[in-house]
């Protein structure tokens, strides 16, 4: 006696009869791989590549503002139980970074990177000036992202950066928490940098706030 389960016989001809379970069975298995790959593949991005932040605070004020919903670029990431770390770039003067705050990492703050390495940068007043080997003599940066009302805060300083450390300033300059108060930031703490606004729908667009000097 046969056991075949994909066909049966009905009468001396043994005319065979094609079933569904087995492709239903297929079809099952494969809509459960997809998922399972479309997961990994999710967990990978969240991990490797880029994650979402909500804005909280007037820190950025205007050019974020509480309830921004933004992608983050990241800037490099280790994979899990490995030893293996990728690196997809460095930060730019200009660029609107995510980065955990040097004195606690369980906070986490949003700013501008105003300094890079190499670079000695004066505050007076309003005015940011930055020396470095292609600007002997210093540039004064024009920060048009910086309103009258938003101007201000800790002044008359002078910081020369290492090799491994950046300056970052809230575009909300008299109430931003930033690197005039609490000093150099150091790259291990810098998680990304903000690449995509979904949130305020009506300002959806890429690389908000980006700024590139001349």
């Amino acid at each position: 006696m046969s056991h075949d389960t994909t066909s049966i016989s009905v009468d001396d001809k043994k005319q065979p009869v094609t079933t569904l379970a087995p492709q239903q069975t297929g079809e099952t298995r494969s809509f459960v791989l997809y998922t399972v790959i479309a997961f990994a593949v999710a967990v990978l991005v969240r991990i490797l590549v880029a994650a979402p932040y909500l804005v909280s605070g007037p820190s950025m004020d205007n050019t974020f503002h509480n309830a921004d919903y933004l992608i983050v670029q990241k800037y490099s990431a280790c994979v899990p139980l490995t030893s293996s770390c990728v690196t997809w770039g460095a930060p730019q003067r200009g660029d609107i970074i995510v980065f955990r705050l040097p004195q606690n990492q369980s906070q986490t703050l949003i700013k501008r990177v105003i300094g890079i390495p190499g670079d000695t940068i004066t505050i007076n007043g309003i005015n940011v000036r930055i020396k470095n080997q292609v600007h002997p003599e210093g540039i004064t940066l024009s920060e048009p992202y910086i309103t009258p009302e938003d101007a201000g805060g800790p002044t008359g300083e002078t910081i020369t950066l290492n090799a491994d450390q950046y300056f970052a300033m809230g575009d909300n300059r008299h109430v931003s928490f930033d690197s005039r108060s609490w000093g150099p930031l150091p790259t291990e703490d810098i998680i990304g940098r903000v690449v995509l606004r979904l949130y305020p729908f009506t300002q959806i667009g890429l690389t908000p706030g980006e700024a590139r000097y001349q």
